[in-house]
């Protein structure tokens, strides 16, 4: 998920930051010494199938609303969602040249000259949408508001909702029902197939040895939210496959919650990975340091931030294998492979 998905869990928030220490803390020796990081990929675009399937149509599908929905052309896509994922899958199918608008949070180099119809941030403008006559709407429930959506089924324009689960294991899923509305079933398990490789592979260069303790914060210093990652957040699925161990789940953290200084020096962090958004938000690693708790916690004392780009880290779609591996060189001191 990137960063704009979260105010969204923000009124789900509650409790106070509980945990209990790690009896293994003193015997870890992850890596300390390589200070701040920021986790590139060596290309941020999307890859295409090649060759491009061409979608047999018509279909008929059921979104995850229960609604059948029959796509007769898919000259004209809309693919949007909170985490840039949908655009991102159907850009690697091969169809990226049939879409004519995009959300906020599809960043990816090939879709940036594409209008965007969330202009107030998450929620669609019909108006906006409506203005590009699309054949078919790709979407998923993150994103609305729902009137918005009977607006444009009202409309005559297929509407088609597939899962919002953000995690690794949920990517091949969300491949193959987009594929399976747009036409191109084969074409979705192509890249299935080379998603899954492609993970496999970063999976298996994470290097032997201490993992490193990592916790996930999310930052907005300009709206003082301030969140800590714990399990199911989607950011332990990332850390876990990069090779380290999610420090807010070690501390029995479920989803975000909000961050304490007495919460972050329990989770007792080796490295503290953020968006590169959020830490530009509360003054880069100077002020990140300045929070209360971090300096106290071994990531704090050892400058241990990775940072990466909001719209790369929690997007879950198909560049999740170079994600992984971009974030394990990270993690672990390495030089880019």
């Amino acid at each position: 998920m990137t960063p704009r998905a979260l105010p969204l869990v923000l009124v789900l928030l509650a409790g106070a930051l509980v945990g209990c220490t790690d009896p293994a803390a003193e015997a870890r020796s992850a890596p300390t010494s390589c200070g701040p990081v920021t986790a590139t990929l060596p290309d941020t675009d999307v890859t295409p199938l090649d060759p491009a399937p061409t979608p047999a149509l018509p279909v008929t599908v059921t979104s995850t609303d229960g609604v059948a929905t029959t796509v007769t052309d898919a000259a004209r896509i809309l693919p949007v969602n909170l985490y840039g994922s949908i655009a991102e899958i159907v850009f690697s199918l091969g169809l990226g040249g049939n879409v004519v608008g995009r959300d906020t949070s599809t960043t990816f180099p090939a879709a940036a000259h594409l209008p965007v119809v969330t202009p107030a941030g998450h929620d669609l403008s019909a108006e906006a949408v409506l203005a590009l006559a699309p054949t078919v709407v790709v979407a998923d429930d993150s994103i609305g508001p729902p009137e918005t959506l009977r607006q444009l089924r009202a409309a005559g324009i297929p509407v088609v909702l597939v899962a919002a689960e953000q995690t690794l294991d949920a990517v091949p899923g969300h491949v193959r029902a987009i594929a399976a509305a747009l036409g191109v079933g084969p074409a979705g398990d192509r890249l299935v197939t080379r998603i899954e490789g492609e993970t496999a592979a970063a999976r298996a260069g994470v290097p032997d040895g201490p993992a490193p303790r990592v916790a996930f914060l999310y930052l907005r210093g300009t709206a003082g939210v301030y969140l800590i990652g714990g399990q199911g957040a989607g950011s332990d699925a990332m850390i876990e496959a990069a090779g380290g161990v999610d420090a807010g789940s070690a501390i029995g953290l479920a989803k975000f919650r909000p961050l304490t200084s007495e919460g972050l020096i329990n989770a007792a962090p080796d490295v503290l990975l953020v968006m590169s958004g959020g830490l530009e938000s509360v003054g880069g690693v100077d002020g990140l340091l300045r929070l209360p708790g971090v300096g106290q916690t071994p990531a704090g004392a050892a400058r241990r931030v990775v940072d990466m780009d909001d719209g790369v880290l929690l997007t879950f779609g198909t560049r999740s294998g170079r994600v992984v591996r971009a974030l394990a060189d990270a993690l672990h001191c390495r030089s880019p492979r």
